[in-house]
């Protein structure tokens, strides 16, 4: 990822990104305050539960505020073009402007993006090269934090043993029930949502496509992957060790490979 900053003038990307941000909040609150630290008070649980909680609470977030601030690709106003890579760039026909094939124009942004995948109103920014790895850590980490926060709604009610409240003047206990019903539906929705989102994205790196490729159908044999996977995930993350794939505290350091299919031409 570039260290330029990308900001979308988006009034509706502004209301979505606002809801995932209530939503994280909302259970970074409430999940702590009516399960994780009573449980832990009357030893019913472990530090570690509440440590793992709000860590994956961090790496969701962090992801979500830097995916959404990251340049995806946009490219200069005067490209310099590699002569040995000139065939394989092209011209925009809605802003006159070179760009390397696999880009795509986004009205939106008003611009081209390299290897755009898609424009998310959840994140106010397009999804393109330089972004794309951290996208799929917010994908990530958000199913892992809705699939916590669900395990420990059920567990309240149906393993954990009863709390010995005594502040029942404390809001959130008055109305607890309520509370982390709320949390479960949201829990549920952002779930079912992430996964086919995930699940696609995955398919995506595995066949070397994106999604407008794929709604396109502009290449042959779209199913067929045509490089290796782990060849294809670390051109998205910028680095060939693995454990740095969930780690969204770090700069992409983009490897050298053409924007081009391999026997695209």
């Amino acid at each position: 990822m570039g260290r330029r900053i990308h900001f979308v003038v988006d009034p509706q990307g502004w209301c979505c990104m606002g809801l995932i941000i209530f939503v994280w909040l909302y259970n970074t609150i409430f999940i702590p305050k009516v399960i994780l630290f009573p449980h832990y008070e009357e030893g019913h649980i472990s530090v570690v539960a509440i440590l793992c909680y709000y860590f994956c609470s961090l790496f969701c977030i962090a992801s979500l505020l830097r995916v959404s601030v990251a340049d995806p690709g946009k490219l200069p106003e005067n490209p310099k073009i590699p002569i040995t890579e000139r065939e394989y760039w092209e011209l925009c026909n809605k802003c006159n402007m070179m760009r390397p094939k696999r880009s795509h124009h986004c009205s939106r942004c008003g611009h081209c993006v390299r290897r755009m995948d898609h424009h998310c109103p959840w994140i106010n920014n397009c999804v393109g090269e330089d972004n794309h790895w951290l996208f799929l850590q917010l994908c990530f980490y958000t199913q892992i934090l809705s699939s916590y926060t669900l395990i420990l709604d059920f567990c309240h009610y149906y393993y954990f043993f009863p709390l010995k409240k005594e502040n029942w003047d404390v809001f959130v206990f008055r109305h607890e029930l309520a509370l982390l019903r709320i949390s479960a539906f949201m829990g549920l929705i952002i779930l079912g949502g992430i996964s086919g989102l995930f699940y696609t994205q995955l398919m995506g790196i595995f066949t070397d496509t994106t999604s407008i490729e794929k709604m396109s159908n502009c290449c042959e044999d779209i199913s067929r992957p045509r490089k290796p996977w782990q060849q294809t995930f670390s051109e998205v993350f910028g680095t060939h060790w693995k454990i740095l794939w969930f780690i969204p505290f770090r700069q992409r350091q983009p490897l050298r490979v053409p924007y081009h299919f391999a026997n695209h031409i």
